[in-house]
Formats: structure tokens, C-alpha cells, sequence
């Protein structure tokens, strides 16, 4: 009964406050994303009835349904107006759509098939930090109204505008030091990215090439800071990555090689270095 109760209270506080819409495009886009996750596992283990999808002979990456349904479902939220139905409609083919995006963005950044690479792991980082920060949304952690401030007079303009400011500041100076996770979480939660931005930079990020030059001091406690939370938290990360996305393929070890210096040219005296071929072991 209680939970009946809970349940009924909640499904009329997303109603009533316009968040049905999020929550089924939530809830379809986190849905996607794990069912083609476990497809494409079971696909690659090659089991079960799914294959892949090729048409002459080009492989179909499930990014293109992703980005037809993901037009659709926009386009009709803008379309649907305050129509309630339509809307909802248009949000689980947008969450759909989403979710097929994103379990191939490393593929989009790359330009190249890394699915089952160690570089196909930003897809499932960037795919969870979507649904934290839309999950966060859901829940009412949203910093300030985006349709404008809640009043009419030139304070509440000029409050609105400081406040949007301060947030997007300091969310980008967290980006800057390559903090980009709570950078993300930072635009729904202040207390995030500002602990990000206060705290050192990471090593190699924007923000420590441009302030931390000429600081050898500064650039060590950088390093130092950076590897003891790469120790901590990466093989967390990698342990979940691997159980959500499973664990990316090995990479080709190099083919041997050696080098030997080339005499001389005619044309120059210097010598020039040519990599060969190893003979191959027992021959």
C-alpha cells in the first residue's frame, strides 16, 4: 500500500511540474543504451540470433537510427507544443535516439571504428555522465530557470544574470583544469565544479599549461595530486566500464622491427635511418 501510495504521488509530481516528458526520454535512453550494449556483446561473443547490419556490403553503426530517431523525436517536441501525449512520444524517440548516439560517440570523435578499443571507453563515460546529469535534473537539481527569472523588475533580470554567469564560469574553469566529469555534474550541482576549480589542475589540462608554467612546484604537486587519484579511482572505472561495456580488445602488438643506417647518398653525407623487417624467430 505504502508503495502504491509513493509510487502514485510521484507520477503526479512529474505531471504537474511538465517533468514526465525527461523522465521517459530518461528512462528510454538509458534502456537503449544497455540493451545495444548487451546486443553488441552478444554479438561479438557470437551468440544469440543478432548479427550486424550491412547494406552492399557497408556495415550499418547503429549511430545512423540513432541520429534519424533523435531528429524525429526533436523535431516533434517542438512541433507538439503543450500537447502532453505528443510530447511524450517525441521524448522516448529522442531518449532512444540519444542512447544510440552515444554508445558510439568515441566512433564520432575518432572517426574510426574504436567500439571495441581501449579508446571506445569514452562512450560509456560520457553515456553515464549524461544520465547522472539528466537524472539530477529529474530530481530538481537544476540551478536556475532557463525560460528566465522568476520576476519582473531589473533586480530579478540582474540577479538571474550574475547567477547564470558565476555558474558557467566556474564550470569552465573546471573544464580548463580537465576536470570535465564534474565540470558536467557542476552545471546541476555549484558546490561540484567549484570544488573542481578551486582544487590544482590536472597536468596536461589547458588551465595548467597556461598558469602553471615557470611553477615547477606548483607543475609536481599537479603530478603528484593527479596520480594518486588516477590510482584510486581508474581500476574502479575500468571494473565498471568492463562490466556495462565489457572489456575493450587487445591491441595489436607491433610488428618487430630493427634498425640499420643507409650509406651515404651521392647527394648528402648524412646518414639516414631505415626500419626493416625482423627475420622471423627459428628461420
Amino acid at each position: 500500500m505504502v508503495t502504491e501510495r509513493y509510487a502514485s504521488g510521484v507520477s503526479a509530481t512529474l505531471i504537474a511540474e511538465g517533468r514526465l516528458p525527461l523522465t521517459l526520454a530518461f528512462a528510454a535512453f538509458l534502456a537503449t543504451f544497455l540493451i545495444t550494449r548487451l546486443v553488441t556483446r552478444m554479438i561479438r561473443a557470437g551468440r544469440g540470433p543478432f548479427r550486424n547490419v550491412s547494406a552492399g556490403g557497408t556495415h550499418i553503426h547503429h549511430v545512423v537510427p540513432g541520429i534519424i530517431l533523435t531528429m524525429v523525436g526533436g523535431f516533434l517536441a517542438v512541433a507538439a507544443g503543450a500537447h502532453t501525449v505528443s510530447r511524450c512520444i517525441a521524448a522516448v524517440l529522442f531518449g532512444i535516439g540519444a542512447g544510440l548516439v552515444l554508445d558510439e560517440f568515441a566512433m564520432i570523435v575518432h572517426l574510426d571504428d574504436v567500439y571495441w578499443s581501449e579508446q571506445g571507453r569514452a562512450s560509456v563515460e560520457v553515456t553515464v555522465l549524461a544520465a547522472a546529469a539528466v537524472g539530477l535534473a529529474i530530481t530538481g537539481f537544476v540551478p536556475f530557470d532557463a525560460t528566465g527569472p522568476d520576476g519582473t523588475g531589473p533586480a530579478d533580470y540582474a540577479f538571474w544574470a550574475v547567477w547564470t554567469l558565476i555558474i558557467v564560469g566556474v564550470s569552465a574553469i573546471t573544464f580548463a583544469k580537465g576536470k570535465f566529469r564534474l565540470g558536467v555534474i557542476g552545471i546541476l550541482v555549484l558546490p561540484v565544479s567549484l570544488t573542481g576549480a578551486i582544487r590544482l589542475a590536472r597536468p596536461n589540462s589547458p588551465w595548467a599549461r597556461r598558469f602553471y608554467r615557470g611553477k615547477p612546484r606548483k607543475q609536481q604537486r599537479a603530478a603528484v595530486r593527479a596520480q594518486r587519484h588516477d590510482a584510486r579511482w581508474a581500476p574502479l572505472r575500468r571494473r565498471f566500464g568492463d562490466l556495462v561495456a565489457g572489456a575493450p580488445a587487445e591491441a595489436p602488438a607491433p610488428e618487430p622491427s630493427t634498425w640499420r643506417t643507409r650509406r651515404p647518398s651521392h647527394a648528402g653525407g648524412a646518414h639516414r635511418l631505415r626500419r626493416t623487417k625482423a627475420a622471423p624467430q627459428g628461420s
